[in-house]
């Protein structure tokens, strides 16, 4: 079932690098505090640290007793404490409360704060206005890429979204600088880096300094990838927002995948407990479904359990010495294939009963007519019943969101109109919300009164298509603005009628789209979008460069940057020069992942995914709400 290969895709890089370095790092830390110690964790780190150094590893370096770092009392009776959290006020106030209580009961322990990915003067500051910073000693551990399959690195780090592209906070900006320092350190340098967006232009500055301070280390290497792409989250919000129906993308949107994992409940797993299962490239069932659009998975399934008994019996028909190699070289491994199936299976039963709950298809219908433009009365009407149901703030939300980024914002009767719905419907302590969505221009008003002046007009022939259809002309007249950075209004325009149309994202097709064998990335939204972040990489890698693509740079209100280094490309391989690292700074969906898979088989590439977490639609709107669940 997983797409064939036009072209021999280049070998990957091996990341499990990554994790040797960061365990590394952390022993050598831990080991800084000699003799028994008990460790607190931040519950977000959990997982991660899972993933690089288990408990029986810590155990070996004299971690005692693990705690999670919560707001209660600590009950450690060890001599000595180490604290591995994230660079946040709350912890530091957290771990000083704790220094202070020991003083206050004439006890005197060694403390240990290791802040993971880097120390902010910040903390520092709090210890010392608590009056315990000489009682502490602090220490960073730079683990900042976590390698999630063999294509998937993840920098978990949730809280860039909102902090960068809400509160404007750039603290994380050397954050990604130091991750791209490492991985040009450790697989040689990149001859070919393009960008787009201010933070995607920030991290690159920054990241070009660290390179310079340190140039003689790539110096001479034979460079491993041979091109670099940064995107901001916001040049594409509306991929985020739109429901994923790819397999992994449905997983993670019912289940959540958190950290490469996935908790199976009783539901799935068939019995009264609940499984976490590793979700990646080893999962031999899962890596061949994982990029499918779901309509195509039951089917595969089915056939591979089809196939699978007719392994099992081979049995029958066989002699002692068949049966002993049948049972020392396969049984095992088709035991494991069982197992791996029949979960799949459950998490695709429990996917379609909870999407037939939910009246899925209708929800899609929804989704495909905002993206088409068509329609908008009765999207709106589908929106204003969704709050009424009270189906899910989050939900409700969402939709109010794509339908003004693809409108380029409500007209103001209509703003008005479902925001006092929505607030009637989930509670007036949502209010902050709406003010966080509309500075991050993910739900606007458009400005009452607006009109297109002459010049406006001018432009607007320049970058809209002149055989734009009646209904496209209606749009523009309903929804003015839709122009340049130059004229937009406060608040951060999307103008996505016109880049769709610039770009072709969605497809014309002549009768059904065969979802079975797809023909471009618009497969993963059932053929009805091509994601706009992977459009513009395609666009990008085809002209080696942004020529061409001026008008949709403009509308995007972005600055893009193309670096190419010359003497570095001519030592790259053939092979090394198809290998493309991706880094999505704000968040990636796994809607994006599939597309750009495909479009490396399609192509030749190979991608790379770097982001600083996974995320959804769910995980973008919770980010900015201001009520938590």
């Amino acid at each position: 079932m997983a797409f064939p290969h036009r072209l021999d895709a280049p070998e990957l890089p091996d990341f499990s690098m990554l994790k040797r370095l960061a365990r590394d790092q952390l022993i050598y830390l831990l080991e800084q505090l000699p003799g028994k110690k008990d460790l607190f964790i931040e519950a977000d780190l959990m997982s991660p640290l899972d993933r690089i150094a288990n408990v029986s590893i810590l155990k070996q370096h004299e971690v005692d007793k693990l705690y999670k770092v919560e707001n209660k009392p600590a009950l450690s009776s060890n001599e000595q404490l180490c604290f591995l959290v994230r660079p946040r006020i709350k912890n530091m106030r957290y771990i000083a409360n704790l220094v202070n209580a020991d003083k206050l009961a004439g006890r005197f322990r060694k403390y240990k704060v290791i802040l993971t990915p880097q120390k902010f003067y910040a903390c520092e500051m709090v210890l010392e206005e608590e009056g315990v910073y000489g009682d502490v000693s602090c220490d960073e551990w730079a683990f900042s890429l976590l390698p999630l399959d063999v294509d998937l690195l993840s920098m978990e780090l949730p809280e860039f979204f909102r902090d960068y592209f809400l509160e404007g906070d750039q603290r994380w900006i050397n954050t990604v600088a130091q991750a791209l320092h490492l991985l040009s350190t450790l697989y040689g340098p990149f001859p070919n880096c393009y960008g787009i967006g201010r933070c995607a232009k920030m991290s690159y500055d920054l990241w070009r300094k660290l390179e310079e301070e340190e140039d003689s280390e790539t110096k001479g290497r034979r460079p491993e990838i041979g091109h670099i792409f940064l995107l901001d989250r916001d040049m594409d919000f509306v991929t985020a927002l739109c429901s994923q129906v790819v397999y992994e993308g449905l997983v993670d949107d019912t289940f959540r995948i958190k950290c490469g994992s996935v908790d199976f409940g009783p539901e799935v797993t068939s019995s009264d407990k609940s499984l976490k299962v590793l979700l990646n490239a080893e999962d031999k069932v899962f890596n061949e479904i994982r990029n499918e659009h779901f309509s195509n998975v039951f089917g595969f399934l089915s056939q591979k359990a089809r196939n699978l008994q007719a392994q099992y019996d081979r049995r029958r028909g066989m002699d002692i010495k068949q049966m002993k190699n049948f049972v020392s070289q396969e049984l095992k491994g088709l035991k494991q294939e069982h197992r791996l199936l029949s979960l799949h299976i459950g998490a695709c039963e429990s996917i379609m009963k909870k999407k037939t709950k939910q009246d899925f298809q209708e929800l899609i219908k929804t989704e495909h007519a905002l993206l088409e433009g068509f329609n908008i009365r009765e999207s709106t009407s589908y929106i204003e019943e969704h709050i009424d149901r009270q189906v899910s703030p989050i939900e409700s939300l969402r939709l109010m969101c794509l339908l003004s980024i693809t409108e380029n914002g409500l007209i103001p009767k209509d703003y008005r109109s479902l925001k006092t719905q929505y607030l009637q419907s989930y509670g007036p302590e949502h209010l902050l919300t709406f003010s966080n969505l509309r500075r991050a221009g993910l739900l606007t008003e458009q400005a009452p009164g607006d009109t297109l002046t002459a010049v406006e007009n001018k432009v607007s022939k320049l970058v809209t298509d002149k055989a734009a259809d009646t209904r496209w002309n209606l749009a523009q007249i309903s929804s003015p603005g839709k122009i340049t950075d130059a004229f937009s209004s406060l608040a951060k325009r999307s103008n996505f009628r016109a880049i769709s149309k610039k770009l072709n994202l969605i497809p014309r097709v002549d009768g059904e789209y065969d979802l079975k064998v797809p023909r471009d990335m618009a497969y993963v939204f059932s053929g009805a979008y091509v994601p706009l972040s992977c459009r513009i990489i395609e666009q990008v890698l085809e002209r080696r460069s942004w020529q061409g693509l001026d008008e949709v740079v403009r509308l995007l209100n972005c600055s893009e940057f193309a670096f190419t280094d010359m003497a570095k490309e001519d030592k790259a391989s053939s092979e090394s020069l198809r290998l493309i690292l991706v880094v999505f700074l704000g968040g990636c969906t796994f809607s994006e992942i599939s597309a750009l898979r495909f479009l490396g088989r399609e192509k030749g590439y190979r991608f790379i995914f770097l982001t600083t977490a996974i995320t959804n639609s769910a995980r973008l709107m919770e980010a900015m709400s201001e009520v938590k669940a």
